[in-house]
């Protein structure tokens, strides 16, 4: 026979969730109950996480990421710190062999509800709080007399350094007192679901079972105050279902921060770890020594006095202010009075760095996760590329065998939406041969990371994957072009060719010349730079060519009968078709450009915006002479021509150099005469675009400008000869540029 049933004593720990005086009590509790069982506040597909918490590997802060699996983008984060309640219950029953249980509403009904969610939301993400509920910390702390519920809190739980399963019933206790009513929502629910876990327990013979969840919810997870399980059993029913799959993924100290919009967070995750770790009497005087040895690494001067002295001020202010220890804000205000001088500038910086903090945590390599994942671990392992929470920016070589492999890694990673890396000005450049990346991992990359596994297990076929499919949408010619300068960059050479054959077929059906042009210079600065990556560009070569040519034949075509916007729009692919061509630089191209310019240039029916641009042009390429270019000029300058048409040409043409009009006084002299005879409402209507477009030019070189025109109109303005020219002072200047230059000067 068996003996009679023991009813199960439940002992609920409700706590602040990163609260390093919490994780204390509950380390206490644990000890002092030894509970056969530990329920912890969330999603019961985080149980099969629960062996790998015990692996030494496995570094907070983390966080159990629970995804959807057909759409890795609706996914919730349940951070941990080692300052966690929940983490230190967890640590403390696996070392014991107790059994451990995650309750709260399943992920699989939370995710199923969140088709609008953000893909990295964090831990509250599918936990909407009722719209209205009265803050029971608030309602405590002015209870007790304070106007800051964070204060209160720490003073009366955080800054505790003892306590008992009587401080628990007693917090449980005035939690109830102040706690608002819920209507259906979904903290009922997952109270409900809370209740379910505890009451299995209880049915499985548990004699002991200690739960720990976050204080507001401690007074409804009292076995005595259970409602009908019906009741639970009816809010619980019909809800809709995903399939899910979880992980630990690395979580770091800024999001851990209420500035990162983690809804559970804390202000301070830094201070708290350091209040967690260090013995009670070493608390204050290792701060000040940490900050500072942060502010001498910023050559900022701290001396040893002064960090005694911020120790005892710490002190002094926590007595004046009745706080049973020093606190952040005493803290705080001792560094400010002698550490920084009263400046606040260093204390942004101290509060970054230790307050807030840049720890980012680890998972082991056994962890459950996508291949892409592994092999992303694999690379940057093998590179020596480590993931940081904190921002760095690393300069490579692209003649380095390594540091190409690393800018290849960072660039497929980009293709597929996992922006770790993103490019920066590389400062001193070294030619193409240089890149600077600012790298910078946060914990939504894992979820991006696991979204790109959709498309392959590693990071190049997935990334291959991705280029394909892009461009088998893509909307235009200039999107195949930048992706063919995507698959250079990120060395896919299968992603290339997809790229290249739907290039080609789009070519051969486009009849749209400025598409055409828009495509010319990304093609051209991957022939140009494909040696420096090593990779073939043939076929690259052969499609550009045949686009140069259509868009040679057509260009004259596609210039005519264009309105304003239209020309603008033609006039940047021009320019940007002409850099492309220039990049390369070979007959096969050039010469069908330039007799496709010259046409355009000679037709004064093409609009002033472009034809006024492929003048200024050919004249910078010497394929229109400097007279010619000033006959052009003064006719479309002249009074037949309407003045906005003169002045969109004067525009295009004026673009770039002013050494145009610096040193070519027949220019300038038509400009100013063109202005000179206009008639006082033309002159009115011309201004603004006039303005427009000298204000591009320098603030020196319009000063210039000014100054010769000055001279022009009062006759002191002269050519300058060679014979006004010192040779003898000009010469060790000229054997400087001859020798940079590679040639020989004779003496």
């Amino acid at each position: 026979m068996t003996g009679p049933r023991v009813e199960a004593r439940v002992e609920v720990l409700g706590v602040r969730h990163h609260g390093p005086g919490s994780a204390r009590s509950v380390e206490h509790a644990l000890e002092e109950l030894r509970p056969d069982v530990v329920v912890i506040e969330g999603p019961p597909e985080l149980d099969a996480l629960v062996p790998l918490a015990a692996d030494p590997d496995l570094v907070p802060p983390v966080a159990g990421l629970v995804y959807v699996a057909d759409e890795p983008r609706r996914a919730a984060f349940y951070p941990f710190a080692s300052f966690s309640p929940e983490w230190v219950a967890l640590r403390w029953a696996l070392a014991h062999g107790v059994d451990v249980r995650f309750a709260d509403l399943p992920a699989t009904h939370a995710l199923a509800g969140a088709e609008d969610a953000p893909g990295a939301a964090g831990a509250e993400a599918p936990r909407r709080r009722p719209r209205e509920r009265v803050d029971p910390l608030t309602a405590l702390a002015r209870a007790a007399g304070y106007d800051d519920p964070e204060r209160w809190w720490e003073d009366a739980v955080e800054h505790r350094r003892t306590s008992s399963l009587a401080h628990f019933a007693a917090l449980r206790e005035a939690m109830e007192g102040v706690r608002g009513t819920l209507e259906g929502d979904d903290d009922e629910r997952r109270e409900a679901f809370m209740r379910k876990v505890i009451r299995t327990e209880m049915r499985a013979g548990r004699e002991r079972i200690a739960v720990v969840c976050g204080a507001y919810h401690a007074p409804v997870l009292d076995p005595s105050s259970f409602p009908p399980a019906s009741h639970d059993n009816a809010l619980l029913s019909k809800l809709p279902k995903v399939k899910v799959a979880a992980t630990w993924a690395p979580w770091s100290s800024q999001r851990l921060s209420y500035a990162s919009g983690y809804g559970a967070g804390v202000r301070s995750p830094g201070w708290y770890h350091h209040l967690f770790v260090t013995p009670d009497d070493e608390v204050v005087p290792s701060w000040f020594v940490r900050v500072a040895r942060t502010l001498r690494d910023e050559n900022l001067d701290a001396s040893t006095a002064s960090v005694v002295e911020a120790t005892r001020l710490a002190g002094a202010l926590a007595a004046v202010r009745g706080r049973p220890s020093v606190g952040l804000a005493e803290l705080t205000d001792a560094a400010r009075a002698v550490l920084t001088e009263g400046a606040d500038q260093p204390l942004q910086l101290i509060d970054r760095t230790l307050v807030i903090g840049d720890e980012l945590g680890h998972v082991p390599e056994s962890t459950p996760t996508v291949p892409l994942a592994s092999d992303l671990a694999r690379q940057q392992k093998s590179l020596r590329l480590k993931a940081s929470a904190s921002s760095t920016v690393v300069q490579l070589d692209l003649r380095r065998e390594s540091q190409l492999a690393r800018s290849v890694l960072l660039h497929r990673l980009r293709v597929l939406d996992v922006p770790w890396g993103t490019p920066v000005e590389a400062g001193r450049t070294m030619g193409t041969f240089k890149e600077a990346w600012e790298l910078e991992w946060t914990p939504e990359l894992a979820v991006a990371v696991i979204e790109a596994s959709l498309y392959g297990t590693t990071v190049r076929s997935a990334a291959e994957s991705r280029i394909a499919e892009a461009a088998r949408d893509a909307p235009d010619l200039g999107v195949l072009g930048r992706l063919i300068e995507e698959c250079l960059l990120a060395d896919l050479p299968e992603g290339l060719r997809a790229v290249v054959a739907a290039l080609a077929e789009r070519t051969a059906r486009q009849h749209d010349t400025r598409a055409l042009l828009e495509t010319i210079e990304p093609l051209a600065r991957t022939c140009r730079y494909g040696d420096v990556r090593g990779v073939d560009v043939a076929d690259v070569t052969h499609v550009l060519q045949t686009v140069v040519v259509r868009a040679s034949v057509g260009l004259r075509a596609a210039c005519s009968s264009l309105d304003d916007d239209g020309a603008a729009a033609m006039r940047t692919a021009v320019e940007a078709a002409h850099r492309g061509i220039a990049l390369v630089d070979r007959n096969d191209l050039r010469d069908p450009w330039t007799e496709a310019l010259v046409a355009v240039g000679r037709d004064e029916n093409i609009h002033g915006a472009v034809a006024g641009r492929v003048n200024r042009l050919l004249l910078d390429g010497a394929l229109l002479t400097h007279a010619d270019a000033a006959a052009r000029l003064s006719r479309r300058l002249s009074p037949g021509t309407p003045a906005p048409a003169a002045a969109a040409w004067l525009d295009g043409f004026l673009t770039g150099e002013a050494l145009l009009l610096i040193h070519g006084d027949d220019l300038l002299t038509i400009v100013d005469e063109w202005l000179a005879g206009a008639t006082e409402e033309t002159f009115e209507d011309l201004l603004p675009l006039v303005r427009r477009t000298f204000s591009r030019y320098q603030p020196a070189e319009r000063r210039l400008i000014g100054t010769h025109l000055r001279d022009l109109a009062s006759g002191t303005r002269t050519q300058a000869t060679t014979a006004s020219i010192d040779l003898d002072r000009a010469a060790p200047a000229i054997a400087a540029v001859a020798r940079l230059l590679g040639l020989e000067v004779a003496s």
